[in-house]
């Protein structure tokens, strides 16, 4: 077997693994789906803060981690019906609040301390990691409630679903027959045939979504044609991260596919476009 023949069985086997390991944690318990997103919250963001740090940045990776996962902890007490059925909940979750809006200035005190020669970006970035990675997995704890009257798993396997048959389309489409180049500077492999050829996969999961799950085929299929485009600048938003920081990928986590923000980067765009067409449309 030829390096190539390796690398595709193990990227296929890694692949798989992460599907298996996804899939169960979302249909488990709304429990395992909030410890699925802490992980991936957690692991998203040391990642970036290591590409702000190759740049010459200095984060609070300390601060902005924990703010990162009081913000998915506060959104995840919001809708988890364990929580919620306790009234006497509602005094920790404004203590929460609270402590969250505390660190953020808690920052520039701590950054007084830190003897840097560029303070602001320092905060910039430290900031930057919780509204690039944080904030969207948060979102997410959103998307299983918003299209039903109840908690409903298929909803977000849905969604996961639509990215990756955007991704998979694109990808063979732009194999086979990809020539005009979508954007060379940051991602020169994408073609504009392999965007479309993703368009068109990601809307007929979309079309199929909605019929699987009762609800409106047309109105799910809007909802994959929002996420696709945006999933698209969400990887070449990431791709351009990582060109600045001089690395082919953001971690070594998931063998053959790099870490968190290479294999979730679609979603970090996206999750919030699929919170307001949600929020308003579904």
């Amino acid at each position: 077997m030829n390096d190539k023949m390796k690398n595709l069985a193990v990227r296929s086997a890694s692949g798989a693994a992460l599907a298996a390991v996804m899939l169960g944690a979302i249909l488990w318990s709304q429990w395992s789906f909030g410890a699925l997103l802490a992980v991936l919250t957690l692991v998203g963001m040391h990642e970036f803060y290591a590409l702000c740090e190759r740049r010459g940045a200095a984060p609070q990776r300390l601060l902005g981690l924990l703010a990162g996962l009081v913000l998915l902890g506060l959104n995840f007490a919001f809708v988890s019906d364990d929580i919620r059925i306790l009234g006497a909940a509602s005094g920790p979750f404004g203590c929460a609040m609270a402590f969250l809006l505390l660190l953020l200035p808690l920052m520039f005190v701590c950054e007084l301390y830190r003897k840097r020669e560029d303070p602001a970006a320092d905060i910039a970035a430290t900031v930057l990691g919780i509204v690039y990675v944080a904030l969207p997995f948060s979102l997410l704890c959103y998307v299983p409630l918003l299209a039903s009257d109840a908690w409903n798993p298929w909803v977000m396997v849905a969604y996961v679903v639509i990215i990756w048959a955007n991704d998979v389309c694109a990808y063979l489409v732009g194999m086979t027959i990809g020539r005009r180049k979508l954007f060379e500077r940051l991602s020169p492999k994408k073609s504009w045939e392999g965007f479309f050829g993703g368009l068109v996969g990601a809307v007929a999961a979309g079309f199929a979504a909605g019929r699987l799950l009762g609800a409106s085929p047309a109105a799910w299929a809007g909802l994959a044609l929002v996420a696709a485009v945006v999933a698209v600048a969400g990887d070449l938003a990431e791709s351009m991260f990582k060109r600045a920081a001089g690395v082919k990928d953001s971690g070594a986590l998931i063998p053959g596919h790099g870490g968190v923000l290479d294999r979730f980067d679609a979603m970090l765009l996206s999750a919030p476009f699929v919170f307001v067409y949600m929020l308003f449309v579904m």
